[in-house]
């Protein structure tokens, strides 16, 4: 019978974890737990049973591991799923994999397998459920497609041009494609700030330069500015730029979160348009709120280029969605062809 509630399959081979997310899930009138899975064999058979609207999937499976479940629900019988991960290395690693492959989003669990704090993410979990449920799947897995893996090459000095790109919900992917067009002597730095938790910036980095062939770091304090490189900004600073002679290098702080994150784009963008001027590229990605509005408009009055991502290939189209209504944009396009319109501003 039809309740008109969003409905959820939980998988967790714990059976703590399992009453834990659903106890939150079942806590809000609109969502309801429709089944919970112990492995990956039972999650896909419940999948197919049951047709949730969103799976919250452990990564780590005791049979089939929760990558092996994802693409196999991909393939089969396609849903909106959002990864549990633990805050790890290899944990932050399968997780970056997981949304290249058309996982939505991801929720770090606190404090390892066993998140017995797990409420403490409450709002987080209950809201990502409910974002997830509003996306687009035919036209979100449209957009996926394997990067080629590419040998990465010495940059050439200096910077004639700097892409500041922003991003939330969606995001990870979306950067991984933009970046896996741009060639790897390109004439540009590019600073890339994503919303994301401690633990996971760092994976994300390596990922981007795996798959692109372009070198890419998280960015660390004094790092200097250079063409064909890409800077992450870690998980919990902000990223902002300072001259120091014929260079321009990063400096991280700590000050208090802006539009409730840290990392903000704004922040980043900010500075960039102050030192780079009509050098600016400013690229908004998919992501809830308006983090990236205030930077956008500065880099548009100091003569900079704005691109951001349309309201169909995005999974939330909050922050671009802000940008775009203002008029601020030079350009609004599908995220296939960001990469194009990119290369033929900085060149």
């Amino acid at each position: 019978m039809e309740t008109g509630k969003i409905k959820v399959l939980v998988v967790d081979d714990s059976f703590l974890m399992r009453r834990i997310i659903s106890d939150i899930i079942n806590s809000d009138g609109s969502l309801e737990v429709v089944a919970r899975a112990k492995d990956g064999r039972d999650a896909l058979e419940k999948v197919a049973s049951f047709s949730p609207d969103v799976v919250t999937l452990d990564i780590n499976l005791p049979d089939i591991n929760g990558i092996d479940v994802l693409q196999e629900i991909m393939k089969k019988k396609p849903t909106r799923v959002i990864m549990l991960s633990a805050y790890t290395r290899s944990g932050a690693s399968a997780t970056m994999r997981a949304l290249e492959l058309g996982a939505v989003d991801f929720i770090a669990k606190p404090s390892g397998e066993i998140s017995l704090g797990l409420d403490k993410l409450k709002c987080e979990i209950i809201a990502k459920i409910k974002t997830a449920a509003k996306v687009d799947l035919n036209k979100y897995l449209d957009g996926f497609r394997a990067g080629d893996l590419t040998e990465s090459k010495k940059s050439a000095p200096g910077v004639n041009k700097l892409v500041v790109i922003g991003a939330s919900t969606g995001g990870p992917k979306a950067v991984l494609d933009i970046m896996r067009d741009i060639p790897v002597d390109i004439q540009a730095s590019f600073l890339i700030v994503q919303h994301m938790p401690k633990g996971f910036t760092l994976t994300f980095a390596e990922r981007i330069g795996w798959q692109s062939g372009i070198r890419a770091k998280e960015a660390e304090e004094s790092d200097t500015l250079a063409s064909g490189r890409v800077f992450v900004a870690p998980a919990g600073f902000h990223l902002v730029l300072e001259e120091h002679k014929e260079e321009v290098k990063i400096k991280l702080n700590q000050d208090p979160p802006v539009n409730f994150v840290r990392p903000s784009i704004d922040v980043t963008m900010l500075s960039a348009a102050q030192i780079f001027g009509n050098n600016v590229i400013g690229v908004i990605l998919t992501g809830m709120g308006k983090d990236g509005f205030e930077g956008a408009k500065k880099i548009k009055e100091n003569g900079g280029k704005v691109i951001v991502q349309d309201e169909a290939t995005s999974v939330v189209w909050g922050m671009p969605g802000s940008v775009a209504r203002a008029g601020l944009a030079d350009a609004i396009l599908p995220l296939t062809n960001i990469s194009q319109e990119l290369l033929k501003y900085i060149r």
